[in-house]
């Protein structure tokens, strides 16, 4: 199996997307789903008394956004986007982990939650490594500038696949022709800001907050068929510390929570290290097979 990027499929969809491969739960569970948490009205939902500081903190996040509504677009916003964009462009390689909050549709219609964990490495221009696990299938994810290739250590199957020369490339392909999908593939291009203000529609600062002790600034963005906010860090680091991520042209509004941590800018990383080496006593199954086979 080959593929070839094609940048302009599917856009703002290829961007943000999630964390599980797409066909792993596909038996019993569909696209990952987290359900929009805004109240929807009900005959008692007026009649219930709002706490004072719930109040005034809805006034007030209502105010501000209110005061945006003339430009749907703030600079400000776009500033504080840009400068994580080119803090992570400049860098030449990085690691991170992740941490996400998933809830999914079974087929009983009933809503399950999912915590999944990863480690991402990267080096420009063409390397990148990745491992998933936690309540989501596991399996290792492997680029190195030539193919991609999955390995589900505990099913003990894997499947490989001819791939571009460039990161930008491959991920623009990938869910398409291997079913995978990462949280954190808008960060990964080499100019995450024109992948992330693609057909953009709104952009505001939700203001100064914090993720795990870290000043962060918090922003939110609107594009066609999505709602997305992510809190930045106001320090000199400039580095994505949460995303979340509500499709608004899906059923249930899916979303999807990423936390960010242990960042490093500076790796010393082998390029070995990206080459996938096939295990002892593993076989080889197509890629939308290796991925099922990962959930059992």
């Amino acid at each position: 199996m080959s593929f070839v990027a094609n940048t302009r499929r599917n856009s703002t969809e290829t961007a943000l997307i999630c964390l599980v491969p797409g066909e792993v739960l596909s038996h019993q569970l569909e696209e990952v789903i987290v359900p929009h948490r805004s109240v929807r009205h009900s005959p008692s939902f007026t009649s219930m008394k709002i706490p004072p500081l719930l109040t005034l903190a809805a006034l007030l996040v209502s105010s501000h956004l209110h005061a945006t509504t003339a430009s749907p677009i703030d600079p400000n916003a776009l500033s504080m986007l840009k400068r994580m964009s080119t803090a992570l462009s400049q860098a030449k390689a990085f690691t991170f982990r992740s941490s996400s909050i998933i809830e999914v549709p079974a087929f009983t219609g009933q809503s399950v939650t999912l915590f999944s964990v990863g480690e991402v490495a990267l080096k420009r221009p063409a390397m990148l490594r990745a491992r998933l696990g936690g309540d989501a299938p596991a399996f290792d994810f492997y680029y190195d500038g030539t193919s991609v290739s999955a390995l589900a250590p505990q099913t003990k199957v894997f499947s490989t696949a001819k791939a571009p020369a460039t990161i930008d490339e491959m991920l623009a392909g990938l869910r398409h022709e291997t079913g995978i999908r990462f949280p954190s593939a808008p960060l990964l291009y080499s100019d995450p800001y024109a992948i992330l203000t693609r057909n953009l529609q709104s952009a505001v600062v939700i203001g100064p907050t914090s993720v795990n002790g870290i000043a962060c600034d918090h922003l939110a963005f609107r594009s066609p068929g999505v709602n997305w906010e992510i809190w930045i860090d106001a320090g000199p680091d400039a580095l994505p510390r949460r995303l979340a991520v509500t499709f608004t042209d899906k059923p249930n509004f899916p979303r999807t929570i990423i936390k960010f941590s242990h960042w490093n800018v500076h790796p010393w990383l082998f390029n070995s290290s990206f080459v996938f080496h096939k295990p002892e006593g593993v076989r080889e199954i197509p890629f939308a097979a290796v991925l099922h086979s990962a959930d059992r």
